[in-house]
């Protein structure tokens, strides 16, 4: 009896927990931090960006799972240079405007960070969450920026 009231007490301690929540963040390679936007266990946010031929809009869709930055999904409006579905990478499907999703992708991001080098603003590499849109090209374009998915800082 007592074992399992203790193991009741620990569960409902557990569930009172918040939430931990990651940071992600923008940092050129002098340590200097560009954008910091916060995404708890769960949530995602998306890269968005104007292909540099085309034109057209671009997405790549990241989620924090458990703390890990996982690729999920990315929506292409064409079959332009550089864009494409792999396959055996997710399930690719239509986005009934003559564009496609590439579902399911599931793919850990190595290291939880990767380097981009943010366009002009005529591609305006951006990120998106659910509150917030931080232009890196109007920050730094065209500077190598590493995006990383980290533990939230402690106040």
């Amino acid at each position: 009896m007592i074992r399992t009231v203790g193991r009741g007490l620990l569960a409902l301690f557990l569930t009172a927990l918040p939430a931990l929540a990651e940071d992600l963040t923008a940092t050129l390679p002098d340590g200097t931090e560009i954008a910091r936007l916060t995404v708890p266990d769960g949530d995602g946010w998306c890269i968005l960006w104007h292909h540099s031929v085309q034109g057209f809009e671009v997405q790549d869709c990241y989620r924090n799972i458990s703390g890990r930055m996982v690729l999920e999904r990315s929506h292409q409006p064409d079959f332009a240079a550089g864009l494409g579905h792999l396959p055996g990478r997710g399930k690719q499907i239509s986005d009934g405007a003559g564009g496609y999703w590439i579902e399911g992708i599931s793919e850990p991001v190595p290291g939880d960070a990767y380097v981009l080098r943010p366009g002009t603003m005529a591609v305006n590499h951006r990120i998106v969450t659910s509150d917030r849109n931080v232009s890196l090209s109007a920050l730094a374009p065209r500077a190598r920026v590493q995006i990383a998915l980290k533990p939230g800082k402690t106040e």
